[in-house]
C-alpha cells in the first residue's frame, strides 16, 4: 500500500482496496484464509530469475525520497524495494504453503505486479517477475520436474517468456491484445510457449476458443506438477487501459479450466499472482469471480 507512483498513475494502492472491498460486499471474505506480511524474497531467490546487476541496481535506484524513474510509466517511492521484495515473497511463500499442503491453493494479492519484468529489466510497473520466481523456486527448491504459467492479462507478459523460452521443464500459455504493449510475444516462439495475440475488440466468446483450441491440450500433454497464474485483469470490457471485451464470466470460465487442469494432473496445486487490472470497480468483481472457483464458494 505504500508504493505509489503518483497520483496520476493506474498503478495504485487503491487497486489492493476495491479488491477487499468486493471481497467483504460478495461474502467471501470470511470463506478464505488471509495472510498479510509474508515475509520478504531473498536476493538469492531473485536471482533464480534475473540478474545479480539487475537486483543490485533496483535497490541502488530506491530513493531516499520522492520518486527514482525506472522508464516513462514506472518509477520508484521511498517504499518500492520493499514492496517489490513484499511480492516475490508473497508468491515464494504460496508457493511453499500449496507444496506442503496448507492450502489447497493461493490468490497473491500483491503490487508491484511482475510479468513484464525480465532477467535484467524492470519495465511496465514491474520490477520483479513474481509468478517467474515462484515457478524456479517450485523447480529448484522443492524439485518439481514441470510446471505451467498461464497468464491472462490483456498484455503480453514479455518478462515471463523471456525468464523461460526454451526451458523444457516449463509451459506458458497466454493470450494478450496485440499490437499492443509491450509490442512482443507475436512470435516466433520457442516450442514451449502457447502465446496467442488477438485483435482488439475481441470477445470472451474468442478467447474462450482459444483456451479450448490452442491451450487444453498443450497442458494436457504437458502435465504440468503446478500450475501458475499472472491473473491480470485488464482484458476486462470496462478497462481503459486496454482493449478486449471479457467479463466476470469470462474470468470465471477461465480459472474453472486451470482448476481442472491442475485437479487432473497436479493435485489440484495453484498459485496466481494479480497482475493488471485498472478500472477499480471491474478489478474488484473480476477477482471475486477468480477466487469464487478457486476456493469453490
Amino acid at each position: 500500500m505504500l508504493h505509489e507512483m503518483g497520483e496520476w498513475h493506474p498503478e495504485c494502492p487503491a487497486r489492493l482496496s476495491a479488491i477487499q472491498d468486493q471481497l467483504i460486499a460478495s461474502r467471501i471474505d470470511g470463506l478464505i484464509a488471509h495472510e498479510t506480511e509474508p515475509p520478504l524474497a531473498t536476493e538469492d531467490a531473485l536471482a533464480r530469475v534475473h540478474t545479480r546487476a539487475h537486483i543490485d541496481y533496483i535497490r541502488d535506484k530506491s530513493p531516499d525520497e520522492g520518486y527514482a524513474e525506472i522508464d516513462s510509466d514506472t518509477s520508484m517511492n521511498p517504499h518500492t524495494w520493499r514492496a517489490a521484495l513484499r511480492a516475490a515473497g508473497a508468491a515464494i511463500a504460496a508457493t511453499d504453503a500449496v507444496i506442503e499442503g496448507r492450502y489447497a491453493n493461493a490468490f497473491c494479492g500483491v503490487r508491484p505486479p511482475g510479468h513484464h519484468a525480465e532477467p535484467a529489466r524492470a519495465m511496465g510497473f514491474c520490477f520483479f517477475n513474481n509468478v517467474a520466481v515462484a515457478a524456479r523456486h517450485a523447480l529448484e527448491v522443492h524439485g518439481l520436474e514441470r510446471v505451467a504459467i498461464v497468464d491472462f492479462d490483456v498484455h503480453h507478459g514479455n518478462g515471463t517468456e523471456a525468464a523461460f523460452a526454451g526451458d523444457e521443464r516449463v509451459l506458458m500459455c497466454s493470450f494478450f491484445q496485440h499490437p499492443f504493449y509491450p509490442f512482443s510475444g507475436a512470435g516466433p516462439h520457442a516450442p514451449n510457449m502457447v502465446n496467442v495475440p488477438v485483435a482488439a475488440r475481441s470477445n470472451g466468446m474468442a478467447i474462450r476458443e482459444i483456451v479450448d483450441m490452442l491451450w487444453l491440450s498443450r497442458l494436457d500433454a504437458f502435465k504440468p506438477q503446478m500450475l501458475f497464474v499472472s491473473a491480470g485483469f485488464d482484458a476486462h470490457r470496462e478497462d481503459d487501459l486496454g482493449g478486449l471485451g471479457l467479463v466476470e464470466a469470462d474470468y470465471e470460465w477461465l480459472t474453472a479450466q486451470v482448476v481442472d487442469v491442475a485437479r487432473r494432473h497436479a493435485q489440484g496445486r495453484i498459485v496466481s499472482c494479480l497482475e493488471g487490472g485498472y478500472n477499480l470497480s471491474a478489478l474488484g468483481r473480476s477477482v471475486v469471480a477468480h477466487l469464487r472457483v478457486l476456493a469453490g464458494v
